[in-house]
């Protein structure tokens, strides 16, 4: 299952996310899943890195992706974030044994 953690700040805002773990839907190479949320994980990480320019701690390894907007860039990202979670709530709704999301408070 793929675990899509969204960081919230105090305020509210998305501040990044971090995703972890496979979707298992089907074999490597066929996995609409995680085809779907991979696709639009590297879409917004690099929106965020080199079309809005914002600061930003990327990191990505099989199975793994993290994106950390710095404070001072969040709102410069919040469409965007904002998006990428709708995209991938929508995911949840269509694959709920595939995919999970949950916010945390940073």
């Amino acid at each position: 299952m793929i675990q899509a953690d969204f960081f919230v700040n105090v305020s509210g805002d998305l501040t990044g996310f971090r995703l972890t773990g496979h979707s298992g839907s089907a074999e490597q190479g066929s996995d609409i899943v995680c085809a779907a949320v991979s696709s639009a994980a590297y879409m917004t990480a690099n929106t965020v890195s080199d079309v809005l320019r914002a600061q930003a701690h990327i990191t990505a390894d099989e199975g793994y992706m993290s994106v950390r907007v710095a404070e001072r860039d969040v709102r410069a990202c919040r469409d965007l974030l904002e998006g990428f979670k709708l995209h991938l709530l929508g995911l949840e709704e269509q694959y709920p044994q595939n995919i999970q999301v949950s916010y945390l408070e940073v």
